[in-house]
């Protein structure tokens, strides 16, 4: 199959079954998926959605929360992966936010990472979320199944498999795609077993035409 039909497949089948996807991390507001997010680093969205009301609850906005300090922050923060820095890069996060854009989430991936805290992944998150632009946050989800279906070929890295998805992607559908590759890697194309006879995309992947002709 050539990739141009690869990427047909991809898009017209989630566009008709899956057109609504997004985030599954809580929030209300721009800075409260800016938090969201930045704790969710190595982290599953489940375990931030139970640590975030807490946090929204008590530092309800970027002033209160650049206000705090990390004794004060770490206890709500504790239970999810490297909790001293996430709590470091939030309190530096909300000064900054509050100090340098005055409240205002950033539209640019280019601002965004100016943030302690922010790295592409993030940035591209919130600018697709928030701001519904064309940006592709690849993780360990997006990685993984984009080159297993034959999306990216031979891409090393993030910002590897970023380029190529972008590239073949349309722009306006770049921010849903981001979370079909998330949400199926997350529940269906798993790195260790992947649920192949669940799968509803075999008729366009790669792996599993592989798979086939090994059996």
């Amino acid at each position: 199959m050539l990739l141009k039909e690869r990427y047909e497949h991809f898009i017209s089948y989630n566009l008709l079954h899956h057109a609504e996807a997004e985030t599954e991390l809580n929030y209300t507001n721009p800075y409260e998926l800016l938090v969201a997010v930045i704790l969710s680093a190595q982290c599953t969205d489940k375990r931030i959605n139970l640590v975030t009301p807490a946090i929204f609850r008590d530092f309800p906005d970027a002033q209160s929360l650049a206000a705090t300090d990390f004794d004060t922050l770490f206890p709500y923060i504790k239970t999810v992966s490297y909790p001293n820095n996430k709590t470091k890069n939030l309190i530096g996060m909300a000064q900054m936010l509050h100090q340098e854009f005055k409240d205002i989430v950033p539209a640019t991936v280019d601002e965004l990472v100016k943030m302690p805290g922010v790295g592409r992944k993030t940035a591209n998150v919130i600018a697709s979320v928030i701001y519904n632009k064309p940006t592709m946050a690849v993780d360990t989800h997006v990685y993984r199944v984009s080159a297993r279906l034959g999306l990216t070929r031979g891409a090393k890295n993030p910002l590897q498999t970023e380029q190529q998805l972008i590239k073949h992607i349309p722009d306006d559908i770049i921010p849903k795609a981001h979370h079909w590759l998330i949400l199926h890697g997350r529940y269906i194309c798993l790195a260790r077993s992947p649920k192949c006879d669940t799968c509803p995309w075999t008729h366009f992947c790669k792996y599993f035409e592989k798979q086939l002709k090994t059996v």
